[in-house]
């Protein structure tokens, strides 16, 4: 008898270290899961986020506390016969946020609204105010795009711009002017960085407008990069007069805030 309560006394311990064992262990492997500081990619809303790995300190801003973009109108503006630069012109409601990458679909049809293609592409988005998405030399044959649509095809993430950054970075359009409005129409302006950051691959839409208001023809050009405090001339050029008489001349150039850099 007393040589099995010393064998089960005995067991009891084995089996008592072998707990423990296994306690110190699992405690090693979860306690820096504990100790750990908030991250913006833990899964978890902690530190100053005020949803999981969003807003705060984070750069990826909480979609619930985001604004969906507005789109103004869409329209497809003639080139040459059968071929056509389409526009879509958007509100970005968000101030301080910005989007890296979206993907993007415009459709056509014609004055029977009939089908006649598609479109798809991808865009950054400015942070705040209103911007212009481009597609350009839309191939439709002999059809007439009468009617446009646009749409964005994935749900935006968002990501936060500090506005200082923001505040710095502001590029002015000066110098603008028209030529050859009967002719061969040329648009020319200037485009200013006034920052201390290199901007690079400046895409510039210029849009012209009637008298009414409405938007009669489109073109887009290139700034390959703007050094910082320095300006450059931009021209847009048409192969053909326009539809109509110009009156109002807008220009908007853009650029992915989240690729300039600090000179």
């Amino acid at each position: 008898m007393t040589f099995l309560n010393w064998a089960l006394r005995r067991q009891i311990f084995y089996v008592s270290i072998f707990v423990l064992f296994i306690l110190v262990v699992g405690f090693l492997i979860i306690s820096p899961n504990f100790n750990k500081a908030p991250a913006c990619n833990d899964g978890r809303q902690n530190g100053d986020e005020t949803g999981v790995d969003c807003g705060g300190s984070c750069i990826k801003a909480c979609i619930v506390q985001t604004d969906d973009m507005s789109v103004l109108w869409s329209r497809a503006f003639k080139v040459i016969p059968g071929r056509y630069n389409a526009v879509a012109y958007v509100v970005n409601h968000n101030k301080n946020n910005a989007v890296k990458k979206i993907n993007y679909r415009f459709r056509f049809a014609d004055k029977n609204n009939v089908y006649i293609g598609k479109r798809d592409g991808n865009t950054f988005v400015p942070a705040g105010g209103n911007f212009a998405v481009f597609e350009p030399a839309i191939d439709v044959g002999n059809s007439i795009p009468v009617y446009v649509s646009f749409e964005f095809t994935e749900t935006p993430v968002w990501l936060q711009v500090k506005a200082d950054l923001l505040n710095q970075l502001k590029l002015d359009v000066s110098n603008i002017s028209l030529s050859g409005e009967s002719t061969s129409p040329i648009l020319n302006a200037n485009i200013k960085n006034n920052s201390l950051f290199t901007i690079s691959n400046v895409g510039v839409v210029s849009i012209l407008y009637d008298k009414n208001g409405n938007a009669i023809s489109a073109s887009r050009t290139y700034l390959e990069q703007l050094p910082p405090l320095q300006n450059a001339d931009v021209n847009f050029t048409w192969p053909e007069p326009f539809p109509g008489n110009v009156v109002t001349k807008e220009i908007i150039p853009m650029f992915d805030i989240f690729s300039v850099k600090l000179e």
